[in-house]
C-alpha cells in the first residue's frame, strides 16, 4: 500500500522539526509539504493533496480552527488530525464542528500519535480519551436545540445503530448487540446514511458526539 501522505501545519519550526523526526521514519507514512500558517497549509493541501493535515490551532495569520473549516470547504477529502497544547472543551468542539477527525493534544504519547494518524486516514474518528466530559456535555447542548428535529427521521433502531456505529463497532458486532444479521445492520447503516446525507464513519461519530447520542467515556 502506498504510503499516508502528510502535510504538517504548525508555526514553530522546532515542533515541525519534532514531528519530523518521528514521521519520517515511519515505514508507512511520507511527509509531503510543510506550513507556518494556516493560510500555507490551504495552499499547500490543495497543490499536494495529502492524506491528512497535522494542524495546529494557534497559528498567526488565521486559526487551526478556520484553517481546517476553509480546507475542508475546498478539498472534503482530506483528514484533519488536531495536534495542539490547547486542551480546552471548547476548542475539542470547535474543531470538530469545522470538520476535523481527530484531536490529539502535543502532550500525547508518540505511539498515540501515531495511532491517531491512521485511525484518521482511514476515515475514522479518532477521539483522545482523556478528554474531559465537559466536551460531552458541551456538544450535547449544543444539539439540545432545533436542529435536533433531524433525529426525529431516525427510528429507534436506526438511532440505536448509529450510537454503535459511532462507538466503533462493525456491522458483525452491531448484529450481535442488537440480535440482527449484519446485512440487516447494513441496511440500516444506509437508510442512516441517505436520511442525515452523511456516508463516512467519521460523519456519522461527528454527528452522533454532536447530538449527545454517545459521550466520550462510551470510546
Amino acid at each position: 500500500m502506498p504510503p499516508i501522505r502528510l502535510l504538517l501545519a504548525d508555526d514553530h519550526e522546532i515542533v515541525r522539526a519534532g514531528l519530523r523526526m518521528l514521521l519520517q521514519v515511519q515505514p508507512d507514512m511520507e511527509i509531503v509539504a510543510e506550513a507556518a500558517s494556516g493560510g500555507e497549509a490551504i495552499e499547500l493541501a490543495q497543490a499536494h493533496q495529502p492524506d491528512v493535515v497535522l494542524m495546529d490551532i494557534s497559528m498567526p495569520d488565521m486559526s487551526g480552527v478556520e484553517a481546517t473549516r476553509l480546507l475542508k470547504a475546498r478539498c472534503p477529502a482530506i483528514a484533519v488530525l488536531a495536534l495542539t497544547i490547547h486542551e480546552e472543551p471548547g476548542y475539542y468542539v470547535q474543531m470538530l464542528d469545522a470538520g476535523a477527525s481527530g484531536y490529539v493534544p502535543k502532550r500525547a504519547a508518540p505511539d498515540e500519535l501515531l495511532n491517531a494518524i491512521r485511525t484518521v486516514q482511514r476515515g475514522e474518528l479518532f477521539l483522545h480519551p482523556p478528554l474531559p466530559a465537559a466536551t460531552t456535555q458541551e456538544t450535547a447542548q449544543r444539539g439540545a436545540g432545533a436542529g435536533d428535529t433531524d433525529l426525529l427521521i431516525l427510528t429507534e433502531r436506526e438511532r440505536e445503530v448509529l450510537k454503535l456505529i459511532a462507538q466503533g463497532l462493525t456491522n458483525k458486532h452491531i448484529g450481535e448487540e442488537l440480535g440482527i444479521s449484519p446485512k440487516t445492520v447494513a441496511r440500516h447503516r444506509d437508510n442512516i446514511s441517505y436520511k442525515l446525507k452523511l456516508s463516512s464513519r467519521a460523519e456519522l461519530t461527528r454527528y452522533a458526539i454532536q447530538k449527545g447520542l454517545i459521550s466520550l467515556s462510551d470510546e
